[in-house]
């Protein structure tokens, strides 16, 4: 992927330095899990998937930062691995800022851009808490996109999903969050959950995960007509990416059969077909998973 000269964006905020950070309150919140099945941060907060997705309405009051021992401000160091990923997730941020400014204001409606992140090991979000196992994952109770950076070298070595459009993909599709969240989906979706038995709220989660699968496409779709910046093989590094992350793979790999009941995410197939769709149309009209049945995903 070719971002050379691209931009960054400022929308961050960086958390990092050994587990100190701001604490909000709320309830909310998706992700995508790599080394878990379930990737709904909330949730393993809660353990009750009808309170975790109840829609949050508040924030509370600012807590500790990271002190060393003095009791001095201990400023993080990243690697230069982590620099440059740090430098790729602000520009790839700054990419769908520019893509989702541009159509809501084809929708004349205003996109206002989600901050992301950074932290290591463990963070505090308007979600509750969190460790870097669940992975990345969007907040809508404080508009945040969380990350670990280290979640990428876990993708390589466990998953074996690798490159610089993997990990731009996966981004693209926690910020498909904010934008379901912006255009009213993602609290309607979390609303109709909350009445619902576990099960059968594990197939809207399905829709709401495919549905951000999709915004991830479209994303890409105008980043390559806008920028031009897609080189051979990006594509097909999130296809695998898609493929490795379906609840399917992750059950099969973590426990060596399926649940399907337990699904929550979506299929490897159906991850690959709905963030296609959107690659290959580029319209949000074509992401409208919730006038699809659940056999129809």
């Amino acid at each position: 992927m070719k971002l050379d000269g691209r931009r960054e964006s400022s929308n961050v905020d960086d958390r990092r330095g050994g587990g100190g950070g701001i604490r909000l309150g709320g309830k909310g919140g998706l992700g995508i899990g790599a080394m878990i099945v379930i990737g709904l941060i909330t949730y393993f907060t809660t353990g009750d998937l009808g309170t975790a997705f109840q829609a949050a309405t508040s924030a509370g009051d600012l807590t500790s930062v990271t002190m060393g021992a003095d009791g001095q401000n201990v400023p993080y160091e990243p690697t230069a691995q982590e620099q440059e990923l740090e430098h790729f997730a602000k520009q790839v941020l700054a990419s769908t800022e520019d893509v989702w400014t541009a159509e809501f204001k084809k929708l004349g409606k205003t996109y206002e851009a989600p901050t992301l992140v950074f932290f290591n090991g463990s963070v505090q979000s308007g979600c509750g808490g969190a460790t870097a196992s669940v992975g990345p994952f969007y907040c809508s109770a404080d508009q945040c996109v969380y990350i670990d950076l280290s979640f990428f070298t876990t993708m390589k070595k466990s998953l074996g999903a690798d490159g610089d459009f993997a990990y731009a993909y996966v981004i693209a599709h926690e910020v498909g969050h904010h934008v379901q969240y912006l255009l009213g989906n993602l609290g309607k979706a979390h609303a109709k959950m909350a009445k619902l038995s576990q099960s059968e709220a594990n197939k809207v989660s399905v829709q709401i995960e495919l549905q951000a699968d999709c915004y991830a496409g479209i994303w890409a779709y105008h980043e390559q007509k806008m920028f031009g910046s897609l080189e051979d093989g990006d594509l097909e590094e999130a296809i695998s990416t898609a493929q490795v992350i379906g609840d399917d793979y992750l059950q099969k790999k973590a426990q060596g059969y399926v649940v399907p009941e337990s699904f929550n995410h979506g299929t490897s197939q159906q991850r690959i077909k709905w963030f296609k769709r959107g690659f290959t149309t580029g319209q949000l009209s074509q992401g409208d998973t919730f006038s699809y049945s659940y056999e129809q995903l």
